[in-house]
């Protein structure tokens, strides 16, 4: 695995490219893929793109030509028919015909998983057969999905015949560890030298006059893209002549116009040439890459100068072209060219030609607008069409989070909330921008967890609009989002009294399943507020009220209702001196949990929770087995709150098996992740164990200072769940004896509590 990062026009691709010319002759299978900025939160979408070539699939196919296409490509490969061309049909938006293949009995986080796992088998069974060089090209422009398949792959890729080149710009960071077989090259701008070896290579070896190549060595600041454009701008220009031993000015230098910029030297060229300025600019609007027949289908030119001025592109070398018209496709050189003929158009004009593109996609392209509803939402951004935008922007959030792409949808329905409160405020407004809240929401939480202030301002905003709409069915849910939040981000007594507007809600309602949601809030707050016995008995009442046939919380925040009235009860019960009854309770937890394995949030959740217990009574062995499971499916679904819960209680049951020092440095990774995500109430069980796996290694000062943040943090919060236990470390010793006297333990927090009547 090659690394080149360096900035726009350093030279990456022309790197790459010299590579590939250097093995032309070798037996080899040459698989480029392009991230592209209007795709950067797409998923997969370079990898799909490349799967639509290598099929042959092509606009004039119908959905059986497709799938017969699909079936030969997968023919040999490991997986079987059955199980990999529906993975694949759902990937690419094909619908296959009823009867045909077998739905997929697949949770979405199983999916998701199974199909990368095909995606990455693919190219490297094919590497074992024959040897691939795989370029993955603007990884900055990558989205999450298709990092996470190239970590796969650069993974495995030492286990067969396979080179993979990657390149990027600086303000990427790989998000994968460096390993041996990974060699990272930093692209540098060129040297004096290197820029008079460059213009002279431009010039065909002529002799250029002096003048000329100190302007462009002081203009060009070493940057290749710059040095070559420059070049042939001047060289083609009227002030120079070539004669047979070189070029000659025919004016002073001093006196002569010559481009100040890149994109002014880009846009020189371009006007020079005729007719395809407007070429230039149409295909920018398409992106970096785009078909023969869909510039045709905007552009008003006929069809033969259409093709003379890309012909004249390509001659220039500002444009390569893969195919023949009207098959053909085309890719801007680089991002800079393309970046220069779309800036160089007029706003109006602009819109214009992202209006034609997006009723195009619309009118012809069916298939696309169901795999990338986001690229027509950029089109009618880009037009001003701000409610059309708005619905796609919608539709691309809700397909990420049917794929678990919580990253992705959570960029999609920003864009689509930001542009729909530029709208005038109506009561159709409020209605759209509630349902996106009410996505929008979850989205984030998955992403970023409950106590982070996006989440906050989600929910507020939701309740905003509750107000104004009537009787609004969503006023349970957001209030749940609220309270949740609020208990989250440390403001456990305002999260209390949100729970009992919520219970007052559902009693008002008479409605069952509300019940059960509102006890399991009452029983979350309470346990938070060291009030274990009235946790106790709201969750018992949850548990006695829930019918699984008949309740469903498909927008329930935080977790099934059903599943977290067990998990409370079992939270409650340890505290209350009965762990036997606890672990049966999260034995029915999990097992409930498991029911649902289509809310990868809610069974993360729930195992994470059963790690409590698992704490508490101090079996590390299995709260070890627990959390490594609960890593994985975190790393699955991208569930970063309970994925650093789980590095945190896996780094101290390490520790407590004599793994001290690979178990202290988890331990710290895991609260310093955790702490970003402002969860705070939780924060005080994670630094207890901090605490205590520093007291077993003799690391006491450490082991002080985290033992003083749990004692400021539960204060802060006034949450003293776990301040009987604060006081019951070793380490409490040594505090004293530095004259750090801890918080004092309240009633509040001592009533009930078995364990601490006793001490």
């Amino acid at each position: 695995v090659v690394l080149i990062q360096g900035e726009a026009g350093i030279g990456k691709s022309r790197l790459v490219e010299a590579l590939r010319e250097r093995v032309s002759e070798e037996d080899y299978i040459w698989v480029a893929t392009r991230c592209s900025p209007y795709h950067a939160n797409s998923t997969l979408y370079p990898v799909i793109e490349h799967l639509k070539r290598v099929m042959g699939w092509t606009p004039e196919d119908d959905a059986e030509a497709k799938l017969e296409k699909l079936e030969a490509a997968l023919q040999g490969q490991s997986l079987s028919l059955a199980e990999a061309v529906p993975l694949y049909a759902e990937l690419m938006s094909l619908a296959l015909p009823e009867g045909r293949y077998a739905p997929l009995e697949l949770s979405a986080k199983q999916k998701r998983e199974q199909t990368l796992d095909a995606l990455a088998g693919w190219l490297l069974e094919e590497a074992e057969r024959t040897p691939v060089l795989r370029v993955w090209e603007d990884l900055h422009w990558a989205d999450p999905t298709t990092l996470e398949l190239l970590a796969l792959y650069i993974e495995q890729s030492p286990t067969v015949a396979m080179m993979n080149v990657l390149t990027y710009r600086p303000e990427f960071m790989p998000p994968w560890a460096m390993r041996s077989h990974m060699t990272p090259i930093t692209l540098n701008r060129l040297e004096r030298p290197e820029v008079e070896a460059l213009i002279t290579q431009q010039a065909a070896g002529k002799q250029v006059p002096s003048e000329v190549i100190e302007h462009i060595v002081g203009k060009t600041d070493g940057v290749p893209l710059y040095v070559e454009e420059l070049t042939k701008a001047i060289l083609e220009a009227d002030f120079l002549r070539e004669c047979e031993a070189g070029y000659e000015l025919t004016r002073p230098l001093s006196g002569v116009t010559i481009p100040a910029t890149l994109q002014d030297s880009l846009m020189a060229r371009l006007d020079r040439l005729p007719t395809i300025r407007e070429v230039a600019q149409l295909g920018a609007v398409l992106g970096r890459e785009f078909a023969y027949e869909m510039l045709q289908a905007i552009a008003s030119l006929e069809e033969t100068a259409l093709q003379d001025g890309l012909s004249q592109l390509v001659n220039a070398e500002l444009l390569y072209q893969r195919g023949r018209p009207p098959r053909a496709k085309y890719i801007f050189k680089h991002a800079l060219v393309q970046d220069a003929a779309y800036q160089s158009l007029l706003k109006r004009t602009r819109q214009f030609y992202h209006r034609q593109v997006a009723e195009l996609i619309e009118k012809r392209f069916p298939e696309t607008v169901e795999a990338q509803p986001e690229l027509v939402a950029h089109h009618y951004t880009e037009a001003s069409l701000t409610e059309k935008a708005v619905a796609y922007w919608t539709l691309a959030g809700e397909k990420a989070i049917q794929r678990s792409a919580n990253v992705e949808a959570v960029d999609h329905l920003s864009r689509g909330l930001e542009l729909l409160r530029e709208l005038p405020e109506t009561p159709e407004r409020s209605e759209q921008e509630l349902a996106m809240e009410l996505v929008f929401g979850p989205a984030l939480v998955a992403t970023k967890g409950y106590g982070d202030p996006k989440v906050g301002l989600a929910y507020d905003r939701a309740w905003e609009i509750c107000q104004q709409i009537p009787e609004s069915p969503h006023v349970f849910i957001v209030l749940r989002g609220r309270q949740l939040h609020e208990m989250l981000a440390g403001e456990v007594p305002k999260a209390r009294k949100i729970a009992k507007d919520l219970m007052e809600l559902a009693e008002q309602n008479r409605n069952s399943a509300m019940l059960v949601g509102g006890q399991h809030t009452l029983a979350q707050t309470n346990f938070y507020l060291g009030e274990f016995t009235e946790a106790m008995n709201h969750a018992e009442a949850g548990i006695a009220a829930y019918d699984r046939k008949e309740h469903k919380f498909p927008n329930w925040p935080g977790g099934h209702p059903g599943t977290q009235c067990y998990i409370w009860a079992a939270l409650a019960a340890w505290m209350l001196g009965f762990p036997d009854r606890a672990r049966e309770l999260c034995e029915s937890a999990l097992a409930l949990a498991s029911e649902e394995a289509s809310q990868p949030f809610n069974v993360a959740l729930t195992r994470a929770q059963v790690t409590y217990v698992h704490a508490f009574c101090r079996e590390a062995v299995i709260a070890q087995a627990q959390t490594e499971i609960l890593i994985d499916l975190c790393l699955e679904e991208r569930i970063p709150h309970w994925l650093e819960w789980g590095r945190t209680v896996h780094g101290w049951a390490l520790a407590a098996q004599g793994q001290g020092e690979e178990g202290i440095a988890e331990v710290r990774r895991g609260i310093e992740a955790f702490r970003a995500l402002r969860s705070r109430s939780e924060a005080v069980f994670l630094l207890s164990l901090h605490a205590e796996v520093c007291v077993e290694l003799g690391q006491l000062d450490e082991g002080i200072w985290a033992i003083r943040e749990a004692f400021d943090v539960m204060e802060r919060n006034k949450a003293p769940w776990w301040e009987a236990e604060l006081h019951r470390l070793p380490v409490i010793g040594r505090l004293r004896a530095k004259q750090m006297r801890p918080v004092m333990c309240s009633p509040r927090s001592m009533a009930g509590s078995p364990r601490a009547s006793i001490r």
